[in-house]
């Protein structure tokens, strides 16, 4: 009897469950650089993603046409929000709200507008654009809205946060080129990079690599010292600031 129902019960997920699509495809891609070093003259960095959908033997041809999405994922960290209000005539900070373990950069590259390439289930499913990517929108309550949308504003305006529907670009029915910019404040650490390719609205095939942002050098060794040993930074910094107070008012005396 046992038996019997286990085969019913799965008979019935079979019916009920939709079918998943047969991937004739996979991602080969590569960066320009898996390294950025950091340097007392970074302005920020453009890598270059390039790579190909390739056929699958096993599952047949490739298809007409696709689209792929390419979503960038810096370190993460947790940010305050304030909104200021105007007590007895002075701004102050009235509300806050914390937003934890959000993405420190956020980039999504498309070959169109995303709408054009999936609805809006599974867009938010598969976290297509910067809202579904960096913030989920189902987090919070109805009183977030106000500074969720200022976090992704304030983000946007420095470029740590963005879109671009027309990032990627087919140079061929298959191989296809985007564009990444990294700007100059963007932090130190482990970047995320997925691609996800469109068919028909649906994801048939996904890939993942990552780089990294390194300080080197001179920079390298002042960030070590700071994390490492605060106290002895702290003293040294204090002790040179002195120096030069010093060293400026013997210069500058007016005898």
């Amino acid at each position: 009897m046992r038996a019997a129902a286990a085969r019913c019960v799965l008979a019935a997920w079979l019916v009920v469950s939709p079918a998943l699509p047969a991937a004739a495809e996979r991602l080969v891609f590569s960066l320009s650089s898996n390294v950025v070093q950091i340097t007392s003259s970074f302005t920020g960095v453009e890598l270059v993603l390039f790579g190909t959908v390739e056929p699958d033997a096993a599952n047949g041809p490739l298809r007409p046409s696709y689209d792929l999405v390419a979503t960038v994922i810096g370190p993460r960290q947790n940010l305050v929000t304030r909104r200021k209000a105007r007590v007895a005539g002075i701004w102050v900070n009235a509300e806050s709200r914390t937003f934890l373990d959000v993405p420190s950069y956020a980039a999504v590259l498309s070959t169109r507008p995303f709408e054009s390439i999936a609805d809006a289930t599974t867009l938010a499913r598969e976290q297509i654009g910067i809202a579904n990517a960096a913030l989920l929108p189902g987090a919070g309550t109805v009183s977030d809205e106000p500074f969720r949308d200022a976090l992704l504003r304030i983000k946007g305006d420095h470029g740590l946060y963005g879109e671009n529907a027309e990032g990627v670009k087919f140079l061929t029915p298959t191989l296809f080129r985007a564009s990444i910019f990294v700007p100059a404040e963007a932090q130190v650490g482990s970047y995320a990079v997925e691609l996800k390719l469109f068919a028909d609205g649906a994801v048939i095939a996904r890939s993942q690599s990552s780089f990294e942002i390194a300080t080197v050098g001179f920079e390298r060794f002042v960030a070590g010292s700071a994390v490492d040993h605060g106290i002895l930074y702290g003293l040294a910094t204090a002790a040179m600031a002195m120096m030069t107070g010093w060293f400026a008012s013997i210069i500058f005396r007016r005898d």
